[in-house]
């Protein structure tokens, strides 16, 4: 038996593309919101919907503790998939494909890939090209020693855990920023499990984020690697593949549509520098880590 969880913030936008595709996939009933005191009518479209729906304070919403309560309500199930209320499901068999790695019995979790959404843009695009790959892995602890801390990747806009080994790793972490299924993907590889991702589970999900927002949620990244520095530690650091992403959009770009090159390294320099203040967050003021970060309310 597994169940679907989604965290929804004012998802009325997002609703009918996004629920179309997901009950093409599942039944209602198997389905558990999670919404953040949403003021556009959501809850009354995840009800209408026939969907479960638990409502937690805005002000009490956390990336890793949020998604633990998830699974504390969804108790009777054996595996918890995880989405984004922006993640359109590519077709009505991606859960299926996704859940099929769960035969092996040592998969612990596995994430789907993720395609760029209609009309995205040349550097949109390759970011989703470049982390989803076409083709299919399977990944274990010694998979560190060629992909580093990438052997621990994992996204919960389209994730799936089987949730006996996620509590006996400790479930969410609640105190993170963010990166709550990196974290947890790390544990498990630590414990002996694999981490699948199925090239063939696909939902449309990609963000045309700005400089702005590029430094901010790189901030973010680096205020995890920062406080959660057990990550680095075992799984090593992460200054190569930053400059393989650069690298690899450059030449992208170069085929696709080399107008949007300065946009890229302006970019990539917006990363470097809030990764940078990001690592050294504990020197800063509390205000300018609030203003530097894409989550803000963690700082409150």
């Amino acid at each position: 038996m597994f169940r679907v969880i989604v965290p929804t913030l004012n998802a009325a936008g997002d609703w009918p593309r996004f629920s179309q595709s997901l009950l093409e996939n599942v039944e209602a009933n198997q389905v558990l919101v999670l919404d953040s005191e949403s003021t556009d009518g959501t809850q009354n479209l995840v009800l209408n919907a026939g969907m479960e729906l638990r409502t937690i304070k805005r002000a009490e919403f956390n990336h890793g503790a949020t998604r633990q309560y998830g699974a504390e309500v969804a108790s009777d199930a054996e595996v918890l998939v995880y989405l984004t209320q922006d993640a359109v499901l590519a077709s009505p068999d991606a859960i299926r494909r996704l859940l099929a790695v769960f035969q092996d019995s040592e998969v612990g979790a596995v994430y789907g890939r993720q395609l760029p959404r209609p009309g995205a843009g040349a550097i949109e695009a390759h970011a989703r090209e470049f982390n989803y790959p076409r083709i299919s892995n399977m990944r274990t602890l010694e998979s560190r020693r060629h992909l580093g801390l990438k052997a621990a990747f994992l996204s919960n806009s389209m994730a799936a855990y089987r949730r006996s080994v996620l509590i006996s790793t400790g479930g969410f972490p609640s105190s993170v920023i963010f990166g709550e299924d990196m974290c947890v993907a790390a544990r498990m590889l630590l414990s002996g499990k694999k981490i699948a991702y199925v090239a063939d589970a696909c939902a449309y999900h990609s963000h045309n984020y700005t400089s702005t927002q590029e430094f901010k949620r790189y901030f973010d990244i680096g205020v995890l690697h920062s406080r959660e520095a057990w990550l680095l530690k075992e799984f090593g650091s992460v200054q190569g593949e930053g400059k393989r992403f650069v690298f690899s959009e450059l030449h992208y770009l170069l085929k696709k549509n080399p107008a949007q090159i300065p946009a890229a390294l302006l970019r990539a320099g917006s990363k470097l520098l809030g990764y940078r203040l990001g690592q050294m967050e504990a020197k800063l003021p509390q205000s300018a880590k609030r203003a530097m970060s894409m989550h803000s309310k963690y700082w409150t």
